[in-house]
């Protein structure tokens, strides 16, 4: 079987996976991009700057609920994706979620969307993008299934959350704002301590 027969199979039979509560008590709160990696740069925001930003942000929010909380960078440094998931997959009893803001060539394409592998990924990502859509302004993308290296190597439930599109002006406009962050914070561990049993 070719490998987009096995995705689309995998993503089917995903699809209909059962959605549960985990039991969890440590968040990994992986800023995405550093140091070299500035990720995307577009409408004067680098988006290594706001995943940190956000990163923070949330780290306070869930250290506040009682959560243990490690991060996989908490300075503007590069860290290899093998070395977020390793620092994830030392951690027992945790989730994983890796914060980016996205961008494309299509300036009008804009909203959150969050990404997962397996199936508890799923239930979390649609708890957490859930979350965003109440709680913040902006299109909701959906979740999607993506086979990314850093959702792959991390052996606990992992996500990675888009918080908007840097190269949309509506998106960034508002991902620029400070209070925006500190919102679009909330909502994902709103989605966080939904997803807990």
């Amino acid at each position: 079987m070719d490998r987009l027969r096995l995705g689309l199979l995998l993503a089917l039979l995903l699809c209909h996976a059962p959605v549960w509560a985990l039991s969890f008590s440590t968040v990994v709160i992986d800023a995405g991009h550093g140091g070299k990696d500035g990720g995307c740069v577009h409408n004067g925001l680098i988006e290594k700057k706001l995943c940190l930003d956000l990163a923070l942000r949330l780290e306070r929010l869930l250290k506040a609920k009682g959560l243990k909380v490690v991060m996989t960078r908490r300075t503007d440094t590069f860290v290899d994706l093998d070395d977020r998931a390793a620092i994830a997959n030392r951690q027992r009893n945790a989730i994983f979620v890796s914060i980016h803001f996205n961008a494309t060539r299509d300036r009008s394409v804009s909203g959150m969307e969050v990404f997962y592998r397996s199936a508890s990924g799923k239930a979390v990502a649609s708890k957490i993008l859930r979350s965003m859509d109440l709680n913040l302004k902006g299109r909701n993308r959906g979740v999607i299934y993506q086979d990314l290296k850093v959702l792959r190597a991390t052996r606990a439930t992992a996500v990675l959350v888009e918080g908007g599109y840097l190269s949309n002006k509506t998106d960034a406009s508002r991902c620029a704002t400070i209070a925006h962050r500190e919102e679009m914070a909330k909502a994902i561990v709103k989605g966080i301590l939904a997803s807990r049993s």
